[in-house]
């Protein structure tokens, strides 16, 4: 993996002594806990990602987009919410083999194939043509990307002029109490909890130390600004422990 500035690559590893790049740890992370990763994160959010999830999917009612696509998929959750804007098609794309196989399981459970296609991809090097899609979602992904703005550039080149996209991603709490609570949670609770339930020594451990290290808030704008787009606007939830980013392409 090449060498990139600070802002491209998160110092933050899964892996702290292993020789493989951020890409490849944050694949074999998510396949090892694949079986678990729906169960672990309902019960650790309290069931309020889905909330989060239906409010990404409501930022894009005003354009109807008829191709939509889904980056860094994971078990496709968001790519099935976004059926309630009754597109043509969603395309879900994700490294990991191991979380589009439960995702596939999941579609095909519900009938929904000939809506939603789940394959493998490469969030730095999509395999779509220019102007591909009319919106682009992402929930929780774009913090494992090894090169954070080569990300962003590629989903900015999938998407159509005057397209949207919406990334969900954790954020960190301003105010007192609730900074202090959520920090004694992510950093003490949650990975034992999930460390327990997984049995993945890594995963839940990463997580609140790659959320920390994130460009979060008005960082995160310049970046997507810098990436061709406007109109963007941060909307904090749940006292601020996620945050919604919506823009528009420029035409």
């Amino acid at each position: 993996m090449s060498q990139t500035t600070s802002m491209d690559q998160s110092p933050v590893m899964p892996l702290k002594n292993s020789e493989l790049g951020k890409k490849e740890q944050v694949q074999g992370m998510f396949d090892r806990i694949s079986g678990k990763y729906d169960f672990l994160n309902h019960f650790l959010t309290l069931g309020i990602d889905k909330g989060w999830r239906r409010k990404t999917i409501q930022s894009l009612e005003d354009i109807t987009p008829k191709q939509i696509l889904d980056v860094a998929t994971g078990t496709g959750d968001l790519a099935i919410a976004a059926l309630s804007l009754q597109p043509e098609r969603v395309t879900g794309v994700d490294i990991s083999e191991g979380m589009l196989a439960i995702g596939k399981k999941k579609i095909a459970a519900k009938g929904l194939e000939n809506k939603i296609q789940l394959q493998s991809g490469d969030s730095e090097a999509l395999a779509f043509p220019d102007q591909s899609f009319d919106a682009v979602t992402c929930a929780y992904g774009v913090r494992n990307f090894g090169n954070l703005n080569k990300g962003l550039s590629e989903m900015s080149r999938v998407l159509r002029p005057a397209g949207k996209i919406a990334i969900l991603e954790f954020s960190m709490p301003k105010k007192f109490p609730i900074k202090q609570l959520y920090l004694f949670y992510f950093n003490h609770i949650l990975p034992s909890l999930g460390k327990m339930v997984s049995k993945d020594q890594t995963a839940y451990t990463y997580l609140p130390e790659s959320v920390a290290a994130f460009p979060e808030g008005k960082a995160f704008c310049r970046l997507l600004a810098e990436n061709g787009f406007t109109a963007i606007k941060e909307r904090r939830l749940a006292f601020g422990i996620t945050s919604l980013y919506v823009a528009v392409k420029s035409a």
